[in-house]
């Protein structure tokens, strides 16, 4: 058999068996364990978030309302995104919110009452602490080589940090 019909044969045989890349296996379950974890993340964030911009008070309660209102929009929109790259690879992602719990890393709020002031720190704290994973998910990408993943994780660090951005300011301007 020639080298073409058996590279071809190759590439047959992974579409057939539901491999939608050429990343290896070993590629495939890291970034998708990775991606798992991320996605419980943002998840948790976005709820976080949600969970602010219901039950903010104060003075500034319409800017940081609606502030906190496009902040959960950018985060539940990344979530499809992540669980679609998972599945694109081959992986499987999350199926229920006590898989969440099982792979989160952040920290859920269920405090009664929460100032604004320390809203905005604590979102901005879960913000910044979501760009470190997101670089260390950049980085186990990059080393397999995995383009597409890495290219939609630098837009989602360029968001994450204009939201730390934006909360650092309103708060660093309280004080």
């Amino acid at each position: 058999m020639k080298a073409t019909e058996t590279a071809v044969r190759k590439r047959n045989e992974q579409v057939a068996w539901g491999q939608a890349t050429d990343l290896g296996r070993e590629a495939v379950v890291a970034i998708s364990n990775n991606l798992r974890q991320l996605l419980a993340d943002v998840f948790v964030l976005y709820l976080k978030t949600k969970n602010f911009h219901w039950h903010m008070t104060g003075r500034h309660f319409r800017d940081y309302h609606l502030l906190l209102d496009e902040h959960a929009e950018q985060l539940f929109a990344m979530t499809d995104d992540i669980a679609e790259r998972a599945r694109k690879l081959g992986g499987t992602t999350l199926h229920s919110i006590s898989d969440i719990a099982g792979h989160q890393r952040l920290k859920d709020n269920n405090e009664e009452t929460v100032s604004p002031n320390d809203m905005l720190l604590e979102l901005a704290a879960d913000n910044q602490q979501l760009v470190t994973f997101l670089r260390r998910s950049h980085e186990l990408c990059a080393d397999h080589n995995d383009v597409a993943t890495t290219s939609l994780i630098e837009v989602w660090i360029d968001q994450s940090e204009r939201r730390v951005w934006f909360l650092a300011e309103i708060v660093s301007n309280q004080n």
